[in-house]
Parts: structure tokens; C-alpha cells; sequence
């Protein structure tokens, strides 16, 4: 099994600055920062604060505690820190917008305010926040016609059979008690395959609150229209990409087959995309909601609303500027909640080393590649080891079907899509059906990942990433192998399991 590596991770190499540049300060400016305001631009750009939570104390509290002491320490080490600073750019009319689950502004401004919040002795790090066009699926066949409400005794989908998941329905666990969280491009809410499992939905009427937030605002410089709009007070997708990873998670069905691995689980979500362009403001946005959501007015925010399981498909690219003081904190800090975060590898393939962007590379979350019917890797999936922060790190940990998966699509159709994007659902719907099976697992992520890891089906390769040999299993291109969540849970309910597993507390 591996062995997990707790703290930070280093995503980016920060060079000193440019002898043109302003003269160095006590915060470290990145040199795409400098290269944003260059010439009299303003750019978009966070900053981080020295003062930073040690969490670590706090996650060997009880799963249904630690989430909310989490929340508030973060929440109260902000407030106190971010006060003078956060009167001081208003009373500049300096735009910004101000996060707790990392102690970060984000700013908007121009290189005189970069200078001038480099010497402020509270700030330690200046990054970007430049927005990047991700590079998101699009079906590549033709969407379906008209969907028929979902029924009962639906045919599963190749997928859901090959990961095992109609074993766990015939158990009887479907995901039901458990929250899932979707970030990506938002959701078609009322869609046929996913009202019905939508939390904010009770069978007559919706209600948003706490259920939905929306991190793409009007007020932060997006450049183009949206054709759902801004600041959103109910969900929307805006591409369709959002629609199809959540109907994978948790969605019902087209009224013919099951396309869902955790149909009971009930889903929450947040947009982080503007039609497919994020940026790492707008990540760590959601993170923040899925950790503690808020009424749609961004207020009251109540942990005991989070998310048990997060299920991301999507990348920040270098040359968008997650670093490792704003997203890599980030990650950290919904782990040490308690929280499961499946992350899709990337469709970098298929060279050796082709994970490198953030959130697939971090050390806190649980990266899943792609294979085909045949579970066979398939070409676009990124591979390991991590080579770009010089950890060397041994990625992705699993594989999941991720061709040809047919799933729910905006608006109220289906459609069939391939890329690791359709990878990430597979496992954090696993991780409900876990969760919802075994509740003593609940907030367990550390078990939970040894459980998927020790239980895969094993898949070899003679790509020989990273030295890998022909015969090693864990390896770069597979990890432990194929999603096997019926042996995952056979496994905890065994005497092993129940001896072995509660070793494994939440580090």
C-alpha cells in the first residue's frame, strides 16, 4: 500500500524575481503575477496570508465533530487576520472577494497594489489567478432525443457492472444517507435522471439554500457572456459537463438503463467554471461550500450541511497559476474534514509524467485514470509518477471506466462521452456506496482510499513509467488497478477488515 504523505504539496517552483521587476519584499511575488501587470495592466491575483491554520490537531476528532471544529478555526483565524487589510482595500476601492478555507484574498489590481501588498508584514505569497479555458469532453455522439422519466428495474450500464456497483444495489446500498458534491460547470437540477436525488428537491418543491452555490460572479472581470448568467440563485450548466459527472455519480436512469454508481446519495453542487474557463479563485470557491454551504446569499454557512464525498473533473493548467499556498491548501484542508476527494487524472496522455496540473497531482486527494470496456488504459489518460514539483509521487492511485460512458446531458438528454472526466464519478460514487454500507467508515479517508487500493482488480503495464516494471503493481499508468467497490465493502465487513481498519483514523 502506499504510503500517504501528509502536508502541503509543493506544485510549483517559485523562481526569485526578475532583476526588471519591482525590488524584492517580504511576500514572494511569482513572476506571472509581475507578467500580469505589466505595462500599466491590472490582473487577477491571491494573497496569502502568513497566518495559516494547523489543522493537524484536529483530525483525529470524531468524523461528526472535526468537520465543524475545522470550519471554525479555519473561519475565526481569518476573520482576525484578513480585518485591516480587508478595510484597507476597501478603502482604496480595490475589488476583492475573501476566503477562509485558506487565509487568501483575491484581488484585483495593478502592479503599484502588488508592490505596495508585498511589504504588508500580514501577507506571505502573492500568486495568480489568471482564468483558463479548460479543456473539457464533448459528446462524441450525437445527444439523444427526448429522455423518458426514470422507472424502476432499469438495465445498468457496462460501467456500473464492471466497477461493481449493481453488487452493492443487490446488498441493498445504494448511497442513500450520504452527500455527494459535485464542481464542475454546474447542473441541470431538474434534469429527469438527477431531481429526484437533488438534496434541495423534496418531491414538490426546490429549495436552493445550502444546496447550490454559484462561484462565478458578475463583478470578477469574466470577459464573455454566459448563457445561464451570473451569480446564480438556483443550478444551471452552462456546457452540459457537469450534467454528465453527476448523472454518473448519482444519477437514476433514462427510463431504459441505469447510469448512476450511487443513485440513493443525494447531490449538492457549485459552478466553478464560466463555459469551461476556471480559474483558482473559483475552485477553491466551491471547496469552501462543499466544506461549510450557505444559504444563497453566501451566508450563515453550516458544516453540518457538507459534503461527505467530492467529485472534481477538472484541471488548473500552469499557466493558470494554482499554487501550492491557495489550491494545495485548499485540498488539505477538505481532507482534514473528512472529506473524500476524487479527482480526475487528466487527458495528458498517454506519455509517462503527464499528470502534472493541479488538483490531480496533490498528495491529499485520490487521483482516478481512465480505461475502455476492456479495461485497457486508455490513450488520453495522464500518467505518473509526479515529476513537475520533484516529489516523484506515484499517480494516479486508481483506475475507472472513463470511454464511451453514457450519462444524463443539459438540457434533458443523454449522451456518451470519453476522458477521465468521467472517470472521477465512478469512485466517489463508490466511496458513497462505502459510506452508506459501513457508517463507522464515514468520514474515514484515509481507510477508505486502503480499502479501494488493497481491493482493485490489479492491471499491469510495460510502459515502464517512473522504472515501473512490467509485473508492478501499484504502477504509473494503473495505480492498484480497476474500482472494485463489492470487494471494498467485502472486505471491511470481514474480521480483517474490522481489525485492521480502525488503525487507520484520518491523518
Amino acid at each position: 500500500m502506499r504510503i500517504f504523505l501528509i502536508g502541503l504539496v509543493l506544485i510549483l517552483t517559485f523562481s526569485p524575481l526578475s532583476p526588471a521587476g519591482p525590488v524584492p519584499s517580504a511576500a514572494e511575488v511569482t513572476p506571472q503575477v509581475w507578467a500580469d501587470t505589466a505595462n500599466g495592466a491590472s490582473g487577477d491575483f491571491l494573497v496569502i496570508l502568513r497566518s495559516q491554520v494547523d489543522l493537524a490537531p484536529m483530525v483525529s476528532a470524531p468524523a461528526g465533530q472535526r468537520d465543524a471544529q475545522v470550519v471554525s478555526s479555519l473561519r475565526q483565524a481569518a476573520e482576525t487576520s484578513q480585518a485591516a487589510l480587508a478595510a484597507d482595500l476597501t478603502a482604496r476601492g480595490v475589488h476583492f472577494r475573501a476566503y477562509w478555507i485558506v487565509n487568501l484574498l483575491a484581488v484585483h489590481g495593478d502592479a503599484t497594489l502588488v508592490t505596495y501588498l508585498a511589504t504588508r508584514p500580514e501577507v506571505a505569497y502573492i500568486e495568480p489567478n489568471d482564468p483558463f479555458k479548460a479543456d473539457l469532453e464533448t459528446p462524441t455522439t450525437a445527444v439523444s432525443g427526448a429522455p423518458v422519466p426514470a422507472a424502476a428495474n432499469l438495465t445498468p450500464e457496462w460501467n456500473l457492472v464492471t466497477v461493481h456497483a449493481t453488487d452493492m444495489w443487490a446488498q441493498g446500498f445504494t448511497g442513500q444517507g450520504i452527500v455527494y458534491g459535485n464542481s464542475d460547470t454546474g447542473v441541470q437540477w431538474n434534469h429527469p435522471a438527477l431531481i429526484n436525488e437533488y438534496r434541495g428537491w423534496n418531491g414538490s418543491a426546490a429549495d436552493h439554500n445550502y444546496n447550490w452555490w454559484d462561484a462565478i460572479h458578475a463583478s470578477d472581470n469574466w470577459t464573455t457572456g454566459n448563457i445561464c448568467g451570473f451569480d446564480l440563485n438556483f443550478p444551471c450548466d452552462d456546457y452540459g459537463h457537469g450534467t454528465h459527472t453527476t448523472g454518473i455519480g448519482v444519477g437514476s436512469g433514462d427510463g431504459v438503463n441505469a447510469i448512476g454508481v450511487a443513485p440513493g446519495a443525494k447531490w449538492i453542487a457549485c459552478r466553478n467554471m464560466d463555459g469551461g474557463i476556471g480559474r483558482p479563485s473559483t475552485y477553491i470557491e466551491c471547496l469552501q461550500f462543499f466544506m461549510a454551504p450557505t444559504d444563497l446569499n453566501g451566508q450563515n454557512p453550516d458544516p453540518s450541511r457538507h459534503a461527505d464525498v467530492i467529485s472534481n473533473s477538472y484541471d488548473c493548467p500552469p499557466s493558470e497559476g494554482c499554487g501550492p499556498h491557495s489550491l494545495g491548501a485548499a485540498v488539505q484542508a477538505v481532507r482534514d474534514a473528512g472529506i473524500f476527494m476524487s479527482v480526475s487524472a487528466g487527458n495528458a496522455g498517454s506519455a509517462c509524467s503527464s499528470i502534472y496540473t493541479p488538483p490531480a497531482l496533490e498528495a491529499p486527494v485520490f487521483t482516478v485514470g481512465s480505461t475502455d470496456s476492456n479495461n485497457v488504459i486508455a490513450f488520453y489518460s495522464s500518467r505518473g509518477p509526479v515529476t513537475i514539483d520533484g516529489s516523484n509521487r506515484m499517480k494516479p492511485e486508481l483506475v475507472a471506466p472513463g470511454t464511451r460512458v453514457y450519462s444524463s446531458w443539459a438540457p434533458d438528454s443523454y449522451t456518451t462521452l470519453d476522458g477521465t472526466s468521467m472517470s472521477a464519478p465512478h469512485v466517489a460514487g463508490a466511496v458513497a456506496l462505502l459510506w452508506s454500507a459501513d457508517r463507522s467508515l464515514k468520514g474515514n479517508v484515509l481507510a477508505t482510499e486502503l480499502l479501494l487500493e488493497s481491493t482493485a482488480q490489479p492491471l499491469t503495464s510495460s510502459q515502464g513509467c517512473g522504472g515501473d516494471s512490467p509485473t508492478a503493481v501499484p504502477n504509473n499508468v494503473y495505480g492498484y488497478g480497476l474500482l472494485n467497490v463489492k470487494a471494498a465493502y467485502d472486505l471491511a465487513m470481514s474480521k480483517l477488515g474490522k481489525v485492521f481498519l480502525p488503525i487507520f483514523f484520518n491523518p
